[in-house]
């Protein structure tokens, strides 16, 4: 034994080939924390001080290799400032550098995830074998930040400056036939050769067979490019990426820079100058909030995977009501494995179901994710049926008929009466209280909310809705099932709205007193979109339908009267509801804030549309003119209060899971973190003497909290400062 540590070993084998196991005690993946890489820089110390070892074999005893950096750490360093940051950066580059100099070749066999500082450990040996399943990259820039630890220096000098921005500004994870083809890899072999394949290139390269002097020389010395070389490769991607990224996310364009400025230099010089770009990025608010994202989400799987371990897995669904949405759920569920029933009372409604289901296959085989084979095998998976004949062994029914409480209640309560005791009844229903459809059923315990976000296939939100009786058995399978479908599940408490939707209609609240006030809706919307919203608010509800909008306002209206009455049509009518009477629905029907037509793809593009001008100036009280922080302030306030008193009133768990399904549900910017990192990143203080000043003028929508007031005056935050992360 050269060196025995919490996470890494190093032992001399008969044949001098020393190993270096990564294989942290205690958990289930490899992290690279503070203390692994002090480990590694002591490890790698002693087999320097070990004599007559002649190759190193870098190997993981878990299921992955490294998954990457320990990222909650992040906060906290960041929150040390930058020198302290460009100090770490450079001891760490010391200790990848004293691995790639050893004075004897080395291979790393990855045997699973290599991801971020994973990878930019794999790239300082001089050979790579690569198991068939295993997945390299480097994501960092989803994170607002770049490969601080040789990544930017290392990989385009192994794989060229092209492929390397393709993989860094992209984020990508990297399947082995694409890392071997590009040269990433020396070779790709089945897991249960992995071992024998790179203790043979070792062999070869300690007989002298394989040059690793000449490959370690190449990743030390300057890319090879001409000024022309370089211009084509770095100027024209600059421009594609800082188009794709948009200008809220700096780092893939940042990224590309680094390996522009170090292309020229020595492998020292250009890692200094990837540490500095690092700090400069690690140093925004973007980078604080996305590794912030990071961590929400880590809450949200964490406390689904607690549900997820007290369930009985669901083995057999079913969804009532076989149109777009029961289509869209059939497919999900299919998809991932797990055997649905789809039932209407329509021969026509079935059939809708099933061609929603079986275009969202087919756009998957085009695409090269499924063969024909694989989807005619998991299109078995959906069975449509006009009775209940099979439902004797179903284990959850997601009820997804039209959102109307007589429908859904005469539906529930006849389902109720052909499954088992144990079944799990779900509504996806995304207003109707959940206590209400409870009332009429005879086991309410096994019943709760389960609102799918439309496209179903794409949107990754699933709410399921605790009521008052709903059993925690009851909630944690609905919870395992919405995750073996591939989603994300927040559980909620019920109210009008539940969480999402809550929070959305002060949203168009806000909007529709802008319109009163004689705002330009075009105007409102390109300020939104400039903000970080995927679209604005007129743009939404288009894409929302201006019906399904008044239906769902009603019901805020008559849950929250002092501060939503008016989203109910109480008092003169909004904009909103303009539309709705004028037939104006939106894309639905191709007219609504804008016009509709179709694009060559034919997806709908929206147009200017004189008509629906004309139509808002009908509600236009006053002419004025807002700037742009005045429109924002009017929309996010109301948002932002209703996620606080959804926090406060119990209906969310946890400031990580109210944000985190704001970003799932509608887009929230994921550069601002969520609503509640938006107040904290304003202050609370501010961000009340902001709301109060608004309230003056336009009332209780936009009144604080006593708890919000509270928080404010004692200087407190809803997550912990960069320090006190």
């Amino acid at each position: 034994m050269i060196y025995q540590g919490n996470a890494i070993t190093v032992v001399r084998g008969d044949d001098d080939v020393a190993t270096l196991t990564f294989d942290l005690k205690d958990e289930s993946v490899n992290t690279l924390s503070s203390a692994v890489i002090t480990e590694l820089g002591e490890a790698i110390e002693a087999l320097r001080n070990e004599n007559g070892v002649e190759g190193l074999l870098l190997a993981s005893a878990k299921e992955a290799f490294i998954v990457g950096a320990d990222i909650t750490e992040f906060q906290v360093m960041f929150g040390k400032g930058a020198d302290f940051l460009e100090s770490m950066l450079m001891q760490v580059h010391d200790i990848f550098n004293a691995i790639e100099d050893l004075p004897f070749p080395t291979v790393t066999a990855i045997n699973g995830l290599a991801l971020g500082g994973g990878c930019e450990v794999l790239l300082t040996t001089d050979f790579r074998v690569m198991s068939e399943s295993a997945q390299i990259g480097l994501p960092e820039t989803q994170l607002g930040i770049l490969p601080g630890w040789g990544g930017c220096v290392r990989l385009p000098r192994l794989i060229g400056a092209d492929n390397a921005i393709e993989w860094i500004a992209g984020g990508t994870q990297n399947r082995s036939d694409a890392a071997l083809k590009m040269g990433a890899v020396d070779a790709v072999v089945p897991a249960e050769q992995l071992e024998a394949a790179a203790r043979d290139i070792l062999a070869r390269a300690m007989a002298g067979e394989l040059d690793h002097r000449a490959r370690r020389e190449e990743k030390r010395q300057p890319l090879k490019l001409g000024p022309i070389e370089q211009m084509m490769a770095f100027e024209t991607a600059k421009g594609f990426v800082a188009g794709k990224a948009g200008p809220h996310y700096p780092a893939p364009v940042e990224a590309i820079k680094v390996i522009q400025k170090g292309a020229g230099e020595t492998r020292d010089r250009a890692q200094a100058i990837e540490a500095k770009a690092f700090v400069k990025l690690a140093m925004t608010d973007v980078a604080f909030n996305l590794v912030g994202l990071f961590m929400n989400d880590q809450v949200v799987k964490k406390k689904g995977s607690h549900y997820e371990k007290q369930a009985s897995p669901v083995t057999q669904a079913a969804v009532l009501g076989a149109g777009i949405m029961g289509g869209g759920i059939a497919y999900q569920s299919a998809s991932k494995g797990t055997p649905i029933l789809m039932k209407d009372i329509k021969d026509d409604a079935i059939e809708l179901g099933l061609k929603e289901a079986r275009k969202l296959f087919t756009k998957q085989v085009e695409r090269g994710k499924l063969t024909s084979a694989k989807m005619a095998e998991r299109l078995s998976n959906i069975r449509p049926t006009l009775s209940y004949g099979d439902f004797g062994n179903v284990d959850l029914v997601v009820e997804a008929v039209v959102e109307n409480p007589k429908v859904k209640d005469a539906v529930l309560t006849e389902v109720e009466g052909e499954v088992s005791e144990e079944t799990v009844l779900a509504s996806n229903t995304s207003t109707i209280s959940i206590n209400q459809l409870a009332a009429n059923l005879k086991r309410p315990a096994n019943f709760c909310g389960m609102h799918f976000f439309n496209p179903v296939h794409r949107m990754p939100l699933v709410e399921v809705i605790r009521g008052e009786q709903t059993s925690d058995a009851a909630v944690a399978a609905t919870v395992a099932y919405a995750r073996a479908m591939g989603k994300t599940p927040i559980v909620v408490n019920d109210c009008p709205g539940f969480l999402v939707n809550r929070v959305l209609f002060p949203y168009f609240g806000g909007f529709s007193l802008l319109m009163e006030q004689g705002a330009d809706f075009h105007r409102v919307d390109k300020v939104m979109e400039k903000f970080g919203w995927p679209m604005g608010p007129a743009y939404l509800l288009d894409v929302v339908g201006m019906d399904t909008a008044v239906h769902a306002g009603e019901v805020m209206a008559r849950g929250f009267p002092e501060r939503m009455g008016s989203l109910g049509g109480e008092g003169e009518k909004s904009a909103i509801q303009l539309m709705y009477e004028n037939q104006r629905l939106g894309q639905k029907n191709a007219k609504g804030f804008y016009a509709y037509e179709e694009d060559r793809k034919g997806k709908p593009r929206k147009v200017r549309d004189e008509a629906a001008i004309e139509l808002v100036k009908g509600v236009a009280k006053e002419s004025r003119e807002f700037s742009d922080e005045d429109i924002i302030a009017r929309m996010m306030v109301p948002l932002c209060l209703e996620a606080v008193r959804c926090l406060e009133d119990d209906i969310v768990g946890s400031p990580a899971e109210a944000d985190m399904a704001l970003i799932y549900g509608i887009g929230f910017p994921l550069f601002r973190g969520g609503a509640l990192r938006y107040i904290d990143a304003m202050g609370a203080e501010a961000f009340v003497a902001q709301a109060d000043e608004l309230a003056e003028e336009l009332g209780a929508l936009y009144a604080p909290t006593d708890k919000l007031r509270e928080m404010a005056a004692a200087g407190e935050r809803f997550y912990p400062t960069p320090a006190q992360a």
